[in-house]
């Protein structure tokens, strides 16, 4: 049986693309690869890619037979966990406080992995993790 070598791609769902650029990219530090106005941004997050779109615009059906993208998109907050190496978390931590993002938990799961929860400010939920999360030391 195949399987999926792993997830190319997440989406995320905002209101204001120049919002959400400036704390993706200043908060963060992703790198951005693309953006169209008023549709989307796209980051590279490691070895794989976050899409930011404002939802009302990937509902549409598409304009350019080239790309058939068939309409997708989501109402809602939605939910990302960012790889992090454990030695490293502190300093996120710090960082993310330092930039003014308020930290919602910071924990120990049963197995001993550290999360620390905040929000973007669409208030979609993000989190950055130790890979020992799920066992992918």
């Amino acid at each position: 049986m195949l399987h999926p070598e792993g997830v190319l791609e997440t989406a995320l769902y905002v209101a204001d693309l120049d919002i959400a650029e400036r704390f993706y990219a200043g908060v963060l530090g992703l790198e951005r690869v693309v953006q169209v106005e008023g549709r989307h941004v796209f980051f590279r997050c490691g070895r794989g890619m976050l899409l930011l779109f404002v939802a009302g615009e990937t509902s549409k059906p598409p304009g350019n037979p080239a790309m058939p993208v068939p309409p997708h998109g989501a109402t809602g907050p939605g939910h990302v966990c960012f790889r992090v190496g454990a030695e490293y978390m502190t300093e996120w931590r710090r960082q993310l406080e330092d930039k003014g993002v308020a930290i919602e938990a910071d924990f120990r799961w049963p197995n001993g992995a550290r999360s620390i929860y905040f929000r973007d400010p669409d208030g979609n939920s993000l989190e950055i993790a130790e890979p020992k999360l799920w066992g992918l030391e």
